[in-house]
């Protein structure tokens, strides 16, 4: 299991990686114009970053322009990059031809029988959007299930993305989802208790402590 930080702002991802547990970031067109930079500088920054990997997002523009941008990518976040593919037609002919050679997720995945084209094509990851699907289809615990029997044995394994409270993020991962990956706020909150804190504070109280 995994946990990512669902953001392309650099103060969020350099704040969250004090946290050694996190594993990577991912992002997309729309969070990369919260960066607030050019592309190329967001990405050259969070390379440096001590995460294992950071999801760059192609654009659906064809099989040839879709190649080159990975190419452009690759020199920007080297083995560290996951290529996150929109789930079209071309997408997934893209999944298939790059999945050997690259480390592959195929993002917004609504359709269980897409979690059936992404196994055939060999990526290692799909995003299924369980708050977005639950607003949409009234059940995106219900897809993460869904997707999680249909991906059992296979080398495709989930990444559960839009995820808008603590609740929700435990809830996917019992449905069936490997990898989380959350905004800032949920990050941060996951490990936030008032009931922790006050049995902390009995803790502190008893000083009984070395030093």
């Amino acid at each position: 299991m995994a946990i990512y930080l669902d953001s392309a702002i650099l103060s969020e991802a350099k704040a969250a990686v004090e946290n050694s547990w996190l594993y990577g970031i991912t992002t997309n067109p729309t969070l990369l114009a919260k960066s607030g930079l050019p592309p190329a500088d967001t990405y050259r920054q969070l390379a440096e970053l001590p995460v294992k990997e950071i999801y760059y997002q192609v654009s659906d523009a064809g099989l040839m322009q879709m190649q080159q941008e990975i190419k452009l990518a690759e020199e920007l976040l080297g083995d560290k990059m996951v290529v996150k593919i929109p789930p079209t037609r071309t997408g997934f002919q893209l999944a298939a031809k790059i999945s050997k050679k690259y480390k592959t997720c195929i993002t917004a995945i609504f359709n269980p029988a897409q979690a059936l084209a992404a196994r055939a094509t060999g990526a290692n990851y799909i995003a299924v959007y369980v708050n977005r699907a639950t607003k949409w289809m009234k059940d995106g615990l219900g897809l993460t299930r869904a997707c999680a029997d249909i991906l059992a044995g296979s080398e495709t394994e989930i990444l559960a993305a839009s995820l808008k409270s603590t609740e929700e993020v435990v809830a996917a991962f019992t449905a069936g989802a490997q990898h989380l990956t959350l905004p800032f706020d949920i990050f941060e909150s996951l490990i936030e208790s008032e009931y922790s804190e006050r049995a902390v504070q009995m803790f502190n109280q008893s000083g009984t402590h070395l030093g």
